[in-house]
């Protein structure tokens, strides 16, 4: 069978790549400019510079792959770009999704798309797939907006929300959390991190793992993928700098009103993650278990 990927070159399309082609799967990737992920089997994988946005172009895509999966990955996820230049976040978060599902339900592709906590007030935290949807900020709403023009297509869908991802791109570009911890202590900067948003962080490989059950499954519906544990961005960047043996004390715990960010943070999201261990087996790693897998590292 083979997979089209939005946003291949970011670290979700990449992990969810490689695990596609070792279960031998064909996947096209669909990223935007130069190819930066090169897969480790080439054989079984395409690549196009296609801008999600150009429906003709896409259409071109589809009509030569046929595939029997979409995965929508690709949107842009800076929240305070989003917030900032709103037109062209609704474009590709809105916009793109929409032609994609149009040109998928000419094939009657199985259609995954990749959505956020954001979505969440946060005024609860442990949200399930059923609870209200109420976004803080743009890139939240347009994501709701996106989710919505999902549910009413004719396609299979299913919505992926996940939470705080962490881990290593394939081709070493973009940093998120863990990564910029990590770099950080060991450069002795000492990093101000906020304690008052709590999250349930996502390893890359476990939120590829969890698409990848859905697409084995042909799994319809909303399901939550992320990790079990509630932690604070503080809390791990705490656990980061003791995994590595790193100097504690230049992590300084803030609250997050220190940051003139544009863009309203939900305090408290984190998934009630119950749906996806039930009905996909689905079974995330620790915290601290993600962190050694990504830097290859065992217990000391």
């Amino acid at each position: 069978m083979k997979v089209l990927i939005t946003g291949i070159n970011g670290l979700v399309g990449q992990h969810l790549s490689e695990l596609l082609l070792e279960n031998e799967y064909a996947v096209a990737g669909v990223g935007r400019g130069p190819q930066r992920y090169f897969p480790k089997n080439i054989q079984n994988f395409s690549y196009y510079d296609a801008d999600i946005t150009n429906q003709q172009t896409m259409a071109d895509v589809f009509s030569t792959e046929l595939p029997g999966v979409v995965v929508h990955a690709a949107a842009i996820t800076q929240i305070d770009q989003c917030e900032v230049e709103r037109a062209v976040c609704e474009d590709i978060n809105v916009k793109g999704t929409a032609n994609l599902l149009m040109i998928a339900e000419e094939i009657s592709a199985h259609f995954i798309f990749l959505s956020t906590d954001f979505v969440f007030d946060g005024e609860m935290g442990d949200y399930s797939e059923e609870d209200h949807q109420n976004p803080l900020s743009w890139y939240g709403f347009t994501k709701v907006q996106a989710e919505s023009l999902v549910e009413i297509s004719e396609l299979d869908w299913c919505i992926v929300r996940t939470c705080l991802v962490y881990g290593s791109t394939l081709d070493g570009t973009r940093s998120n959390i863990v990564t910029w911890v990590k770099k950080s202590l060991e450069e002795m900067k000492p990093i101000k991190v906020v304690t008052d948003q709590h999250r349930t962080p996502t390893y890359v490989k476990d939120l590829a793992m969890g698409i990848f059950l859905i697409i084995s499954k042909r799994a319809v519906g909303v399901y939550h993928i992320s990790g079990a544990e509630k932690l604070t961005p503080w809390q791990m960047a705490i656990r980061t700098a003791d995994l590595f043996r790193l100097d504690r004390s230049l992590i300084t715990p803030v609250d997050a009103s220190v940051f003139s960010q544009p863009a309203r943070r939900p305090p408290k999201t984190g998934f009630n993650i119950s749906k996806a261990m039930e009905e996909l087996s689905y079974q995330p790693r620790g915290f601290e278990e993600g962190l050694q897998d990504m830097f290859s590292i065992a217990y000391q």
